[in-house]
């Protein structure tokens, strides 16, 4: 049973919560006092129908003793009693606790690992599949910086995608993809394995992260193209360098102001994630085992597409769909991804 404990503190606060905005909260409270009171919203009205439900019951259960009523009780009784586990289960998924970055834009990166031209092209691949993603879920995908190879593929890409439930539903795809394929480099036929890495970040506002103007440097340079009119005859490309960890970012658009918009952008995003991995890991020793770690280096899937298979490591799901997966049909993999996780820390708070 849910604890009725926990329960009653949860209506209190949101209660709590509707007083302090019906009264008029300071403006540098409200914006953080309305995003608490619409989270607890829907779990405040689940409670309410849980409460009702148990007082039915225990209504139902006294009318037993009374001979008039008796029979009519027992033929509402079951139904009853069947309502509560359902009613349970649902408010133990809504009382876990909720990843404060979930609602947010994503920043997302894309860079070639093992595998030279190939595994760049597999990374322009990725890329498509993503933008095919955010268009069937409605989301705006842009892309901030895109560096490509020789052959079509890409070196670099970093793009923002903003949506509704963004992050909450990307975040399973940071780590290393593998690719098994020919490539089509290949002449002999042979299949060739390469990978490319996905960095799936939450985008910060600029209040989550401060960074002084003495921890970065700012260095301006000649992009470079594809050739032809493409190429930048400019110092517009942005190169930003963060002292204390040595993270750099670089955007080469044509506008410079633009560019060190894009670079401190994903600067933030940046040194938001790893402060977020810092408290993470403090938190949860292991951190690691648990799906949407983000853990880049973390093998999390496979695409192999000889046998039309792709396979997710971490939940050790197989789907014989991979023309549409690369299509863009992420939801049946994502929502698996998702109840895994679910699964595993309602075990964590149930321990």
């Amino acid at each position: 049973m849910v604890l009725l404990e926990k329960l009653a503190r949860i209506t209190q606060r949101f209660e709590f919560l509707e007083a302090r905005l019906a009264a008029g909260a300071p403006p540098a409270e409200i914006a953080a006092l309305s995003r608490e009171y619409s989270d607890l919203r829907p779990v405040v009205t689940q409670i309410s129908a849980y409460r009702h439900a148990l007082a039915d019951l225990a209504g139902c259960e006294a009318l037993l003793a009374d001979p008039d009523m008796r029979s009519l009780a027992e033929d509402e009784l079951p139904k009853l009693k069947a309502r509560i586990p359902g009613m349970e289960q649902a408010l133990r998924l809504a009382l876990l606790p909720k990843d404060a970055a979930d609602s947010r834009p994503a920043i997302l990166e894309i860079r070639p690992g093992t595998g030279g031209e190939e595994a760049a092209l597999f990374a322009a691949d990725l890329l498509r599949m993503y933008q095919r993603h955010a268009e069937q879920q409605g989301w705006r995908f842009d892309i901030l910086d895109l560096q490509e190879s020789d052959l079509g593929g890409i070196r670099d890409v970093t793009a923002h995608v903003q949506g509704d439930g963004v992050f909450a539903r990307l975040k399973y795809e940071s780590g290393v993809h593998r690719v098994q394929r020919v490539p089509e480099t290949e002449t002999q036929g042979r299949i060739h394995t390469s990978a490319a890495t996905v960095a799936v970040l939450p985008e910060p506002e600029e209040i989550d992260v401060d960074i002084p103007a003495g921890d970065i440097r700012i260095d301006t340079m000649r992009a470079s193209g594809a050739g032809g009119q493409h190429v930048n005859t400019t110092d517009s490309a942005v190169r930003i360098t963060h002292l204390p960890t040595g993270i750099v970012v670089t955007s080469s658009e044509k506008s410079q102001h633009r560019n060190r918009e894009i670079a401190m952008q994903v600067l933030r995003a940046r040194l938001f994630d790893l402060e977020r991995a810092r408290i993470d890991s403090a938190r949860a020793a292991n951190r690691k085992s648990q799906v949407g770690s983000g853990d880049r280096s973390e093998r999390i899937r496979t695409y192999n597409f000889p046998q039309g298979r792709m396979t997710d490591h971490r939940i050790n799901l197989t789907l014989y769909s991979l023309p549409q997966i690369m299509a863009g049909d992420l939801t049946e993999v994502i929502d698996a991804l998702a109840a895994h996780d679910q699964a595993s820390k309602l075990a964590e708070m149930e321990a």
